[in-house]
């Protein structure tokens, strides 16, 4: 067959079209998250069909949480991306809840480092009946919890990433345990760890 000038150079458009990523494109979706405790999936999420639901209560006391997915042998150094979009359901955030939480160990038993999601440094306030975005919560300037590694409870990551970035990071969780507070519950939706998207679709 035949193909003209102008279609051959269409088509080889067509093709370098197909195959450019877009920088801003969000990465596929990552299967293999886990709902834990009081979590559930619950219909709409923030602009999808599905988000996952997490509760905490203080009477008795009851926790939620999501287990990610993460790639084997991850080291600190090399967990660059905690986001996730999330909204309160009739309460507000309170006592580093909700957060993010890095388990690591150093050949001894794990700890955890704790990404807390609401406006620093008191993460109180967070206002209810909308999804909001957590942005990225381990850039080098993001302030972390550190101090069950030896760190401080407002370290910035990219230094906490210097001193202990050869740490294997067994677990990443989104944890909401506010309940001896006051009830607590949260909608997280399109929860990224690096380049693994959960979107809870599916």
């Amino acid at each position: 067959m035949r193909y003209g000038i102008f279609t051959t150079l269409t088509l080889t458009a067509l093709v370098l079209l197909a195959t450019a990523a877009p920088s801003l494109a969000k990465p596929p979706a990552a299967p293999g998250y886990t709902l834990v405790e009081n979590a559930t999936l619950v219909t709409p999420g923030d602009d999808s069909p599905t988000a996952a639901r997490t509760s905490s209560t203080g009477d008795p006391f009851t926790w939620g949480a999501v287990n990610l997915p993460i790639t084997a042998r991850l080291k600190l150094r090399q967990l660059t991306h905690l986001s996730t979009a999330y909204k309160f359901v009739g309460s507000s955030c309170w006592g580093g809840s909700p957060r993010f939480e890095a388990w690591v160990d150093n050949g001894g038993p794990s700890r955890k480092i704790f990404f807390y999601i609401g406006p620093a440094p008191s993460y109180t306030g967070c206002p209810a009946g909308a999804y909001a975005d957590s942005g990225n919560l381990a850039s080098p300037t993001s302030p972390v919890d550190a101090s069950q590694i030896g760190g401080s409870v407002a370290d910035s990551y990219g230094s906490v990433q210097a001193k202990y970035g050869g740490y294997t990071v067994t677990a990443v969780y989104l944890d909401l345990d506010g309940g001896w507070f006051a009830d607590q519950t949260v909608d997280f939706d399109n929860s990224q760890v690096n380049k693994q998207l959960v979107t809870y679709e599916g």
